[in-house]
């Protein structure tokens, strides 16, 4: 028996030996670095012959989530997707997701534990793990350094210190500060304050802390000392931001790839201003990668197996020089020291992960972004209170 099943097993080696590797689509919206990650896929097929990791840009997050429902009602759906932290659950509750729970107890040690935990909960519902994390990203105050600088005045630490500096700065019909109508920036606006937009599974998008912070921005943007924008005027937002019409602008660490690309100005990036000291906490954002349900077991294990791929330190570090996104795992840190000595600033950002928070994880909260997001705009423009505004996005979320 010994005799005969030893070419059995040769011949079974050779034919795993000379099978196609499994074809795993990888759907992604990392448009600005797509290039990056082609890199990163052929690096990985090269390094093995089971799989074969093939990326596609779907363009930004929410162009990538409607494609990936309509393929998954057609039964073409990626084995790997990428969705935003906002985006899974709904797609999660809804039985359209597969539970990764069994693959990370089978992860090793050394990698499970290294992830923050904090980073670990953006892809879970309900105590079970649905997305991989990969993408993080920290919210900040970007400036202009050298309006602070002749002024005579520090990056502001506090949202009372951001106004102070916005009123000094308001001059010659400059109004210093970009007031976006973005829910995440919002968000980390109220848990600066230690406030929150939930409360377990319900909104609380009009609580205390929600209402001070947007009468601040409001009261700023009818002194002249903030300007309202709209997601949809970024470009122009961004472009008053190089010409010195705007000074301070909250955004994600990740712009600053592309921020410090803009002409005429220095580049200033601060820690996201802390109202509450000992209360203040940061919510994280960026995305998570998830396998959709009804994918083959093949397929799934090919997507881990990259996905571990990602999070190997040193290609870690090499992800977060080229994004500014902040190292998942604790490994890939000292591995930055180098570019952290180049970039101090950046270093400052990323230790905000010390006191950073998944976001709210409700299904029902990506919807309700919109509703802060036209609160915000309402409020800011002078059409409604701070109070008035959040209590219509409030009575809207409780139908």
């Amino acid at each position: 028996m010994r005799a005969s099943a030893l070419p059995l097993t040769a011949l079974l080696l050779a034919t795993a030996a000379h099978a196609a590797p499994v074809r795993v689509e990888f759907w992604h919206a990392m448009s600005g670095v797509q290039g990056t990650v082609q890199a990163y896929a052929r690096d990985f097929n090269a390094s093995q012959t089971a799989y074969e990791i093939v990326p596609i840009n779907q363009g930004n997050y929410r162009e990538l989530l409607p494609k990936l429902q309509a393929a998954l009602r057609s039964g073409s759906a990626p084995a790997l997707a990428q969705l935003e932290f906002t985006q899974f659950p709904t797609l999660a509750q809804a039985g359209q997701l597969t539970d990764l729970s069994a693959r990370v107890d089978d992860l090793p040690g050394a990698l499970r534990g290294d992830i923050y935990p904090a980073v670990w909960k953006t892809g879970q519902l309900g105590e079970r793990t649905y997305g991989l994390p990969w993408n993080v990203s920290v919210p900040v105050l970007m400036y202009n350094a050298g309006t602070l600088k002749k002024a005579g005045l520090n990056a502001p630490d506090t949202w009372a210190q951001l106004e102070g500096a916005s009123r000094t700065l308001a001059t010659g019909g400059r109004r210093p500060l970009v007031a976006a109508a973005d829910a995440w920036t919002f968000e980390a606006n109220v848990l600066s304050r230690g406030g929150t937009l939930t409360g377990g599974e319900r909104p609380r998008l009009n609580s205390p802390d929600a209402v001070d912070a947007l009468t601040q921005l409001a009261r700023m943007s009818a002194a002249g000392q903030a300007q309202p924008r709209t997601l949809n005027e970024a470009t122009r937002a961004a472009f008053d931001f190089a010409r010195g019409q705007n000074t301070f602008v909250l955004a994600s660490v990740a712009n600053w790839i592309d921020a410090r690309k803009l002409p005429f100005f220095n580049l200033g990036v601060a820690p996201f201003p802390c109202e509450k000291e000992g209360a203040c906490t940061v919510p994280l954002g960026g995305a998570t990668l998830t396998i959709p349900k009804g994918t083959p077991a093949a397929e799934q294990a090919g997507a881990v197996a990259f996905w571990q791929y990602l999070m190997q330190p040193a290609r870690l570090a090499d992800w977060v020089k080229t994004t500014a996104y902040v190292p998942p795992r604790r490994a890939a840190v000292p591995l930055l020291d180098d570019w952290y000595a180049k970039n101090p600033q950046l270093r400052a950002a990323h230790a905000q992960i010390s006191r950073a928070v998944p976001r709210p994880t409700t299904p029902e909260y990506a919807a309700w972004t919109a509703l802060i997001e036209d609160a915000i705009t309402q409020a800011t423009t002078g059409k409604l209170s701070a109070k008035a505004a959040l209590d219509a996005a409030q009575a809207r979320a409780d139908r």
